[in-house]
């Protein structure tokens, strides 16, 4: 089982406080995109499918944009301390 030691709570607490924080559905992307709560991936949903996939904490989660798309920017952290990062079009939910 994952153990968690007291700067990985540190750093859970800092995530959750930083979602639960930010109003999703207030904040817009330039050039009259949708809001980020109408994308076709919350960042929530890329979380827990990255999680699940990897079999892996994400300790850091970011929204950027590449090429025009929104992006969510993922830091994950496996059981055995390997530390990764991934990119998930908030469109599709697929790894760029």
């Amino acid at each position: 089982m994952f153990k968690y030691d007291s700067h990985m709570r540190f750093a859970m607490g800092m995530l959750v406080s930083a979602v639960l924080l930010m109003p999703l559905s207030g904040i817009t992307a330039e050039h009259g995109e949708l809001p980020l709560a109408q994308a076709g991936v919350t960042l929530d949903q890329a979380i827990e499918t990255a999680q699940r996939r990897y079999k892996a904490r994400v300790v850091r989660a970011d929204v950027s944009e590449s090429n025009g798309r929104r992006v969510y920017v993922l830091r994950l952290l496996s059981e055995e301390g390997r530390v990764w990062t991934i990119k998930v079009d908030a469109e599709t939910g697929g790894e760029t």
